[in-house]
């Protein structure tokens, strides 16, 4: 999630599913709840039972819309023009909340005046390198390094203005034309927003596969600023993860720009300790130091800059490292082993002859799976020659989920411990043992090794075992996470000790986002008090919910300027005179300082401060300036110099803009010179990702899941009562094009793009209608993306035709809109 504040890794649900409940109305758009998150539909449907609204947005009517107090159909790919005219017709006619608007956000401060938006295109693009220079995307700042700010919302500067600036074109009928939804039905949904507060946001992978996806929930971010619903009960905005522990593999780092806690990964720019404080802040140092000390305890040391030289360094140079560009390098024979746990990418990644080609380059696979999966079998692959695949593959035997110990982190942050409820059977292992075995094989193959490069195994920390077995104790693994007092080897209770200590005196695994979770006092993963006094949903003692066990983020926003709370029914914290109290535990704000101290009013955790309307790059000063002179390495002195955060923007801009999805049947409305996002990257393997054009593909195709066959299907297309349930993959389609091609429900057809084509049964359906786009008829086919070619039941897996092409910020692919062409019959 592109979150309001990507520093501290707060891209999580800010609120909880509990918490739902409290909402006066919900916008659920990217996210079909009701089949993807069923255990979070019961608070939704809490919620509309207490009178709140439910308002869908989403290319089909689901199971979701069905309960919906209004829905609309939207052409994939275009939720930003539609919320950009929600924006619009706030600030104009002063909807927003005002006192919220000028005291936690930004929207006072004055932008720099040489920033400009001009037919597209942001000040700095740079049309060789398809990059933009931010060096205009920043405040006016006074001579403390502080933004300046304005005396009125109508300066011409502020940051409201520019917004107002910004989305002036986007009236409800332009709206109307680019989305298909009636201007009529915008307004409706606007309207709703605005009177019923506060509101809360849901949205999941429908909002987030799109070349525009971190913008997509920028603006969600804004508009929810604007409404005054971040920091409260029934407010914020809540990412729907996919699975009972994507938030925990989030918060663990499995990405490759990121260490554990959301610190920033290195690169070549960051040769030293020094470097790195200057590029991202001695917040996020002191944080990575601790972080080092956890994994090389004695060895990391101020000489030698806590192990900072053992961390690899990302190429600077290289746009993106996620996804896509790990098989675009495959391909290009940049790797000779791969290692694929708890993944299915041979059915998940898009354009799947770029997976099938780049795993035959490789010399080696390692797959740990339950089943045998269409990865660990991509020698078998529809159309392979086994005999020309040189890949060899071994298939290690995995541990199902409910025969592993441990803890899950759900959407809410909420961290709850498990144990296993049966061993695994015959040779399965946990994970962790798994890569304990691994680990401990290589320490050995190493230990002779002078080489430099090669202490970053062999000083690496590793004593989580079980006396006398290969088992992990999860339990010492947790208290790793936690963090260490070093100083006593107490373990740590909050994540303040880390900022407050002297670097190198402390140790988290998580540079502290989960400091608490396991203190002195007792594992809080396992806590079962289900008891709730304030009746809001907060749970206080069930478990354990990260940062520092507040459940709501940005409480801080729930009280007014002077800390009396905005809504008296949904009080989370508040001033009682002497100190902050209320049945949530006080983010961001210092708990000891009045409310209306700069300390005290403090609600978003980034450089500012404040919620960030205009997503500016920005480095908070220290209060006092010290001059001194950094020495190679590390200097201790650096915290005294180095900014305490620096925030660097957004990649493709401070504002969103619509841009059209990569493939798209039509020219973009607002800006016709720029039909998409300018700062998309080329493909680097063009003879596999190929584009098609819509006099070829005239049609639009979305992906979605189902509740039967989850993700990729590699469980439950093993699971036979899934399979009875749903055995057969299909496309749906409107009755108008059913008629146009010739096809009833059940007959096969052809989907055919510019990188393949597959073959499914039609679903003839009213579940997704025509829609008029500019005066021109647009049809819409959408398909579950998780079949494959292995499993008790099996199909064509629509990834072999979606398109690679990815968001510029996360290298998120564009999943959800592309163009195809729908005909009848096996078209082989």
């Amino acid at each position: 999630m592109a979150s309001l504040a990507p520093s501290f890794g707060r891209g999580a649900m800010t609120n909880s599913f509990t918490d739902m409940k409290n909402a006066k109305v919900l916008l659920i758009g990217g996210n079909n709840t009701a089949e993807n998150h069923p255990m979070a539909m019961r608070w939704v449907l809490k919620a509309q039972k207490n009178g709140a609204k439910i308002i869908v947005v989403d290319p089909r009517f689901n199971r979701t819309a069905k309960v919906a107090d209004i829905y609309a159909q939207i052409r994939p790919g275009t939720d930003i023009a539609y919320l950009g005219a929600i924006v619009k017709y706030i600030i104009e006619n002063k909807l927003y909340d005002q006192e919220y608007v000028k005291y936690y956000t930004t929207a006072l401060y004055k932008v720099n005046p040489e920033f400009s938006f001009h037919e597209g295109l942001f000040s700095g693009f740079d049309e060789a390198k398809k990059t933009y220079n931010k060096d205009t995307w920043t405040y006016q700042l006074g001579p403390d390094g502080k933004p300046i700010v304005a005396d009125s919302f109508d300066d011409p500067d502020t940051v409201l203005m520019k917004l107002k600036e910004h989305f002036k074109d986007y009236t409800f009928e332009k709206a109307s034309q680019v989305t298909g939804i009636p201007a009529e039905k915008i307004k409706l949904i606007a309207d709703t927003l605005v009177e019923n507060r506060p509101g809360t946001i849901l949205y999941a992978l429908g909002m987030t596969q799109k070349t525009t996806g971190v913008q997509g929930i920028r603006m969600y971010a804004i508009l929810q600023l604007l409404l005054g619903n971040m920091g409260m009960a029934g407010g914020g905005i809540n990412a729907n993860r996919g699975e009972p522990n994507v938030q925990g593999s989030t918060d663990m780092a499995c990405l490759p720009h990121i260490l554990p806690g959301y610190m920033p990964a290195p690169t070549d720019k960051h040769a030293t300790l020094n470097d790195y404080a200057m590029a991202f802040g001695t917040t996020r140092t002191k944080q990575t130091i601790a972080l080092l000390k956890a994994w090389y305890g004695d060895k990391a040391t101020s000489e030698n800059e806590f192990g900072y030289h053992y961390l690899p360094k990302r190429d600077s140079k290289e746009a993106s490292q996620g996804h896509i560009s790990i098989f675009e390098n495959m391909n290009k024979g940049k790797f000779k082993l791969g290692l694929i746990f708890a993944q299915n990418p041979a059915v998940s990644t898009p354009n799947l002859e770029l997976v099938w080609k780049g795993l035959s380059k490789l010399e080696m696979l390692v797959v740990s799976e339950v089943f045998e999966t269409e990865t660990a079998a991509f020698w078998q692959h529809p159309g392979a020659n086994p005999k020309e695949i040189k890949t060899e593959v071994i298939l290690l035997p995995a541990a199902m989920s409910f025969e592993k110990a441990g803890t899950m982190t759900n959407s809410a942050r909420w961290i709850q411990g498990k144990p296993a409820a049966v061993r695994p059977p015959g040779e399965a292992k946990p994970d962790a043992d798994i890569i304990s075995m691994i680990l401990l094989k290589l320490k050995e193959l190493y230990k002779n090794s002078t080489d430099e490069k090669d202490r970053a195994i062999l000083d690496l920390t590793w004593d989580y075992h079980v006396e006398g077995k290969e088992e992990i104790d999860l339990e010492k693994v947790l208290k790793e996470i936690n963090g260490y007092d070093l100083t006593t080897g107490k373990l740590l209770n909050s994540a303040a000790q880390i900022q407050k200590a002297e670097p190198g005196t402390v140790s988290s695994g998580l540079g502290g986002l989960y400091t608490g979770v396991i203190t002195e006092e007792g594992n809080h993963t396992l806590r079962h008090d289900n008891s709730d006094p304030s009746g809001l949903g907060l749970y206080p003692n069930w478990t354990f919910a990260w940062p520092g066990n507040i459940r709501i983020l940005y409480n801080r926003g729930s009280a007014d300027i002077n800390g009396k709370p905005r809504d008296k029914d949904r009080a989370l914290v508040w001033w009682d005179g002497t100190k902050w109290t209320g049945p949530d535990i006080l983010d961001v704000a210092a708990k000891d300082k009045a409310p209306n101290t700069p300390e005290g009013s403090k609600v978003f955790p980034i450089a500012d401060a404040k919620g960030a309307l205009f997503r500016t790059v920005y480095a908070q000063p220290q209060a006092e300036k010290v001059s001194v002179e950094l020495k190679e390495g590390y200097d201790p002195n650096i915290f005294k110099v180095a900014p305490i955060l620096k925030e660097a923007g957004i990649a493709d801009g401070p504002l969103p803009a619509h841009y059209e999805p990569k493939e798209s049947p039509v020219e973009n409305a607002f800006y016709p010179k720029q039909k998409n996002n300018p700062i998309l990257r080329e493909f680097r393997v063009p003879e596999i990702q190929k584009l098609g054009e819509a006099k070829d593909y005239p049609y639009v195709l979305t992906t979605y899941m189902l509740t039967e066959q989850f993700l990729s299907g590699g469980v439950t297309r093993n699971t036979p009562q899934l399979a009875e349930l749903m055995p057969s993959n299909f496309v749906e389609m409107s009755k108008n094009l059913a008629k146009k091609i010739g096809v009833q429900s059940g007959d096969k057809v052809t989907i055919s793009t510019a990188r393949g084509k597959v073959t499914i049964p039609a679903m003839v359906t009213d579940r997704i209608q025509t829609l008029t786009i500019n005066g021109k008829q647009v049809e819409v086919v959408g398909v579950p993306w998780g079949w494959g070619f292995k499993g008790l039941v099996s199909g064509d897996s629509i990834n072999l035709v979606t398109n690679s092409v990815t968001d510029p910020n996360t290298g998120t692919p564009e999943y959800k809109a592309c163009l195809c062409n729908v005909t009848k019959g096996d078209n082989e």
